[in-house]
């Protein structure tokens, strides 16, 4: 009988040749539509940590529930396990993740509804989430040694 982490590590395997599968995809999209490649780059990189590394952090998701989980990400996860988080960054995730999922949505990988609710909520709480990452900044400038 496999433990819960073999179990979870043949799982996360599993997950990441479909993942692997629909990001090939979205980068060869990207490329038909004539960007840069230093724009697909990026735009590949930043869905590549969002479903590799977020969705698959303590349970293995699929993709489909990445469209139901960019609060968390953006208001807690990544500020706090990503040390090159940024607002700039932030932008720059959300800008891809909503390519990544208009080119899910021509696979059916995910519905109307879903897409709609992950642009929703990127364009309702994109503010917030910029404000906690300014205060995440604001705080670490803050901290000295001696504060233990």
């Amino acid at each position: 009988m496999d433990s819960e982490y073999e179990t979870y590590k043949k799982e996360l395997a599993a997950m990441h040749k479909v993942n692997k599968i629909y990001l090939e995809g979205f980068k060869n999209q990207l490329i038909n539509k004539g960007l840069s490649d230093k724009t697909i780059y990026n735009h590949v990189n930043n869905v590549d940590f969002y479903i590799n590394n977020y969705l698959c952090y303590e349970d293995v998701q699929g993709v489909r529930i990445g469209c139901y989980s960019t609060s968390e990400f953006f208001e807690d996860w990544f500020v706090r396990k990503a040390a090159w988080s940024s607002c700039a960054q932030i932008k720059s995730i959300a800008a891809s993740l909503k390519k990544f999922y208009a080119y899910m949505l021509t696979l059916s990988i995910v519905d109307q509804d879903d897409y709609d609710e992950l642009r929703e909520t990127i364009k309702e709480e994109m503010p917030d989430w910029l404000d906690n990452m300014r205060r995440y900044d604001d705080d670490m400038l803050e901290w000295q040694p001696d504060d233990f």
